[in-house]
């Protein structure tokens, strides 16, 4: 989970791929290959846009002028978006950039033996999506996945919110659906991570990517990640030292040889109890 502010970027690496999930927001460039230097990549097998709002394809001008893109990913909705008509004309320019769209029960492979099922969207919501009989809802039209290494597993959401957890949770068998981490929906948000949905992926780490509280436009005015998720966390006996913010904890990174895991954040804080504390105190003015 890279540090990039208020907004998505999640670095990938098999021993034969690059991959990348989400690109930041547009003023946080910066951020992203700065971290992406650090890790030494300057290709990338494959990068997957989860939906075109700012904050997930922000980077993506930038990655495709300055690194080498072989594959670009989607769910396949059409949007008016700026920044996603500009990555979507440059990709057709570039004879050497693949691009393909996602939908629910597509397999990626990450190579090593690491591969992606996807959960969400159905064919048939993009399909209603693109012919207008169904009103676009970006969030809710999110890249849903699950990576799998042999016993390890993590849960991609996007920004997806309840609905699509639910959907999610009617469509596929239980256990298909436990994950070691989560990423955590829509940055924290309370319009996800619902109790039901934590007891089908059962996660023992969350991940929440967002930025520094701010009034300032572009950040993180949401307040994010907001009280009832991480109360939801909590009650489904998930540690506090195993709930990681990047504003809090900076990049983090995961390890695992499909069996165990390790995880190491760049600042070590525990910050969920002040956090909650601090939530409920402002709730009651």
């Amino acid at each position: 989970m890279l540090n990039v502010g208020q907004g998505d970027a999640f670095l990938i690496q098999t021993k034969t791929q690059n991959i990348l999930i989400d690109t930041s927001d547009m003023d946080e460039r910066t951020k992203l290959v700065n971290e992406l230097e650090k890790a030494n990549v300057s290709t990338f097998d494959k990068i997957i846009l989860t939906h075109p709002h700012a904050d997930h394809i922000g980077g993506m001008d930038k990655l495709l002028k300055d690194f080498t893109v072989k594959e670009v990913f989607d769910n396949g909705i059409i949007s008016t978006s700026k920044l996603y008509l500009n990555y979507m004309k440059a990709i057709n320019a570039d004879k050497n950039i693949k691009h393909s769209t996602l939908k629910a029960g597509d397999i990626l492979d990450f190579g090593d033996g690491v591969k992606f099922e996807v959960l969400y969207p159905t064919a048939e919501l993009v399909q209603a999506v693109n012919d207008g009989k169904q009103k676009t809802d970006p969030n809710n039209e999110s890249v849903v996945g699950r990576l799998v290494y042999k016993n390890f597993s993590v849960m991609f959401t996007g920004d997806a919110e309840k609905i699509v957890e639910s959907n999610i949770w009617a469509d596929n068998d239980a256990k298909k659906l436990e994950s070691k981490i989560l990423k955590s929906g829509h940055h924290g948000s309370y319009t996800a991570s619902t109790e039901n949905f934590l007891s089908v992926v059962k996660p023992e780490v969350v991940l929440i990517s967002a930025g520094e509280p701010t009034d300032k436009r572009g950040g993180n005015t949401y307040g994010h990640p907001h009280l009832e998720p991480l109360e939801n966390y909590l009650n489904a006996g998930i540690d506090s030292e195993n709930i990681f913010w990047t504003w809090k904890n900076g990049t983090v990174v995961i390890v695992s040889d499909g069996k165990n895991f390790s995880v190491a954040p760049e600042i070590e804080e525990d910050w969920v109890e002040e956090w909650i504390t601090e939530k409920k105190k402002n709730s009651k003015k």
